[in-house]
């Protein structure tokens, strides 16, 4: 299970990611608004833990955004206001739970499998271009209906690709979505790598050899010629 963690407090941010880490979830993390939203919309996650209180954008506009957006992912609201106005505004945004803050870790963990039991009986939406498949529930990428073998470094690639299709993916956006939790930081020679192991894997599944353009010196995007002749 994948979670997104929005929270500028590193007092409460690192200590409940140590505990969901424990849990064998998977944790991504921002400090402010603006970004947290760029990972959600980048991004599936099975659960967004939001805070209400951020910079750049508060976490109410952040989940309207999200909802107007047609975005279903769950989200557990904090804050540290306890008021009956504030939980309606949160919850009228689209929020699924609120937790006000200081809460007990023991019983927050225990909203979040709530909300991931409830956000399971959904299954996410397939990502899509051309005959280019990727399945977020079973963590599935086809090309025409070949399935394809991909380390969690080319499935991400092909996920940042397909969440922005239609639009350039720098290498800026590639190293700060795909190494941004990594202890050593790779330099352009291990993304050219990551990229020609999976085109080989797609021409091998029958894929067009441009079907992911390079422009040069500044990223990557699907190529949108295919898609327009579909």
């Amino acid at each position: 299970m994948k979670i997104l963690l929005i929270e500028d407090d590193d007092r409460i941010a690192n200590p409940l990611a140590e505990a969901l880490r424990d849990r064998r979830y998977v944790v991504e993390t921002a400090t402010d608004g603006r970004s947290g939203l760029e990972l959600a919309e980048a991004f599936e996650y099975d659960l967004i833990l939001l805070d209400v209180m951020l910079p750049e954008l508060d976490g109410v506009s952040l989940c309207r955004q999200l909802r107007d957006r047609g975005r279903t992912t769950p989200v557990l609201m904090l804050t540290a206001r306890d008021s009956s106005g504030d939980k309606v505004l949160g919850l009228d945004a689209g929020a699924d739970d609120y937790v006000v803050k200081p809460f007990d870790v023991a019983e927050l963990l225990a909203r979040v499998r709530a909300l991931l039991r409830r956000g399971n009986s959904q299954p996410s939406p397939v990502l899509t271009w051309e005959k280019l498949h990727l399945d977020p529930s079973r963590l599935q990428v086809q090309y025409n209906e070949v399935p394809l073998s991909l380390t969690p470094k080319e499935y991400g690639l092909v996920e940042l690709f397909l969440r922005n299709r239609g639009r350039v993916v720098t290498r800026d956006l590639i190293f700060d979505r795909l190494w941004c939790y990594d202890a050593d930081i790779p330099d352009e020679n291990t993304i050219n790598a990551h990229m020609r192991r999976l085109r080989k894997k797609l021409r091998a599944a029958g894929a067009p050899p441009d079907l992911i353009e390079t422009l040069y010196g500044i990223g990557y995007r699907l190529n949108p010629n295919l898609e327009s002749a579909i």
